[in-house]
């Protein structure tokens, strides 16, 4: 059985995040404990007890993905580490799945999202913006909707900026930008238009004075060549490459994800994979399966679901 690790993004953050997994095993708790003494702070105390508002910060979200996603990976790398074939994540949890694949090392891991959770946010300051998403089939695509709403009087800039199943797109720009092609969506046969509690206008070009603060901690982060290949946002192309890595993972504060794209890749390039995402909750399990109907899926989040995978596994 081969293996692909997939690593969610913001949203899928909660108050009780990591807490069983790190009082089950120790080597969840080892992850954690390095990710505390990276930042100088209770990250995990923030994962396990909140309060959610604080959490849900860009800032602290990001390495509180990145640390639960790595502690869930902590425990199951025996199981499945030698069947591993590939890895992908979502926004941010492109970092964790180079953290994973031995490209990054923890503590260098945790504290580059932290400095881009922090620039993201400021960006967002400085420019405020909005996303939003885009439910069910439409008569035209995002892509048009987004140029229209653009170049509308009453609209502002706004691009598509996640690709994330069929039927599900969320867009990102100007307020007025987002408003308006939530209207037009509608009018091309949307079953929902939801705006997103989010800070900022991320994947957007809106996010571009961050660009210059991040890539500089992207050049001085120790990254090295992934173990596996690691599937960009970008390109949704595998990359082994860290020269390649660094390039990307700095135009993915602008560029759109590309998530269904990366994962009909994958799928192509690993027939038969189980996919495992490595985190909270099954926000990315639920979008390959409408991606690849058909696909294996698990989450792994929690000590229960670690036992339900050593089962699989073993049977």
């Amino acid at each position: 059985m081969d293996v692909v690790l997939l690593f969610p993004g913001q949203g899928s953050q909660r108050p009780g995040m990591g807490r069983e997994l790190a009082a089950a095993f120790p080597a969840a708790a080892e992850v954690f404990a390095e990710a505390d003494a990276a930042l100088g702070e209770h990250l995990s105390a923030l994962c396990f007890d909140g309060p959610a508002d604080t959490l849900m910060l860009t800032h602290n979200a990001q390495p509180a993905l990145l640390a639960h996603g790595m502690a869930a990976w902590a425990v199951v790398r025996d199981i499945v580490g030698a069947r591993v074939r590939a890895a992908a994540g979502h926004s941010l949890g492109e970092f964790t799945a180079y953290a994973a694949t031995a490209a990054l090392p923890l503590a260098g891991a945790t504290r580059l999202v932290r400095h881009r959770g922090t620039s993201m946010y400021e960006a967002g300051l400085a420019r405020p913006g909005a996303m939003a998403a885009i439910l069910g089939d439409t008569t035209r695509s995002i892509d048009d909707v987004c140029a229209e709403a653009s170049a509308s009087p009453e609209g502002g800039l706004v691009v598509p900026a996640n690709y994330n199943a069929p039927g599900q797109v969320v867009v990102s720009g100007e307020v007025a930008g987002v408003e308006r092609a939530m209207d037009l969506a509608r009018q091309a046969g949307a079953r929902r238009a939801i705006r997103l509690p989010v800070s900022g206008a991320f994947h957007s070009p809106l996010m571009s004075p961050a660009s210059e603060s991040f890539g500089l901690a992207l050049e001085r982060a120790p990254l090295v060549d992934p173990t596996v290949p690691v599937y960009a946002n970008v390109t949704a192309e595998p990359v082994t490459s860290a020269t390649v890595a660094r390039r990307l993972l700095l135009e993915q504060l602008t560029a759109p994800v590309h998530w269904t794209q990366l994962v009909e890749r994958i799928a192509r390039d690993v027939p038969g994979a189980l996919f495992i995402e490595l985190g909270p909750g099954s926000v990315l399990t639920g979008l390959v399966r409408k991606i690849v109907p058909g696909a294996e899926c698990v989450s792994c989040g929690a000590p229960v679901d670690v036992e339900s995978l050593q089962e699989r596994v073993a049977a």
